[in-house]
Formats: structure tokens, sequence, C-alpha cells
């Protein structure tokens, strides 16, 4: 909360989009004091845009927003999840206002660069390319795979793909 506030410290009147919000911190504040405030999980098996235990299901790397949607889109360890997060990042510069904001946090590891851990298939299943690394998930006991280690080339490779 503490970026947020100083960032954007009239938050409670924008609207902001959550990808994958927890029921603790942050997450709970956005919800409870920004009357545009919209949580949104990935929940397999749901159509986009439909609402499941009061989040609205989305696709990071492909919205059901509209364009300019979003003051601000916040999503706090959830890009090393994204199977493509070059869909990802451009889906929500899509989905910001200009001038908008994305703020996010994603473990960093001591590397140079990024590397892959899984990919999809062309039949949509999982390649492991890498052993299965899972975190914990709001949604999902078994844990969200994770898809990425994100090294200190990241901040290169969103520049590369979106303006922020």
């Amino acid at each position: 909360m503490l970026v947020i506030d100083d960032v954007a410290p009239d938050w409670r009147r924008m609207r902001i989009h959550e990808c994958s919000p927890v029921e603790r911190g942050t997450s709970v504040r956005l919800r409870n004091e920004c009357a545009a405030y919209v949580g949104t999980q990935l929940f397999p098996g749901i159509r986009p845009g439909c609402i499941r235990d009061g989040f609205r299901c989305e696709d990071l790397q492909q919205q059901t927003f509209g364009e300019g949607s979003f003051d601000l889109v916040i999503t706090q360890d959830v890009m090393e999840h994204v199977f493509e997060p070059r869909l990802a990042y451009r889906e929500i510069w899509r989905t910001l206002v200009p001038g908008g904001m994305h703020i996010h946090t994603t473990p960093i590891k001591k590397i140079a660069e990024s590397v892959r851990r899984a990919a999809r298939g062309d039949d949509g299943s999982v390649r492991h390319l890498l052993p299965a690394v899972y975190h914990a998930s709001p949604i999902d006991r078994a844990g969200a795979l994770v898809t990425f280690d994100w090294g200190h080339d990241l901040p290169r490779l969103i520049a590369e793909l979106v303006p922020f």
C-alpha cells in the first residue's frame, strides 16, 4: 500500500483492476475502500467476463475489458505464472487510460537473463522445460505453476513490449 499511496494518492477515486487478489492486506483494503475496484481471477472452465465467488473471470493475456477501462492495474506476484507475458503486458497497456499505471511485483532471481520454465504446446498442454515449481494460489490448492524465473533483464523486456 505504501507504493500505491505514494504514486496514486487518489486511488480511492480511480478505476482499479487487480489481477489475482488475495484475502488479506492490500487486496482487502482496495476492495473495501475503492468503489470502482474490480478483482479478477482466472477460473478454468469459466467463461471470461463471468462472475464467480465475487471475482470476475479474466485471462490477463486476453481480457474482455474495453480499451482504457482502468486508471490503475495491479498484479502482485502474478507475472511469473503467465505463459505469454508479452500478451499480458500488452493487454494491461491496452486496458489502461492514457497516463494510467501498472503496479506490479514479481520475484526476481539473481540471474542476468530471465528463463522460461514452462510453455504451452500447440494442443494447449503444459510443456515443462525445467522441473515444475508451484507457488501458493488463492483459488487452487495445488498452487500456481511458475512459468518464468525473472532475471535482472525484466525491466528491459517490459520496455521492449510496451511504453510504460
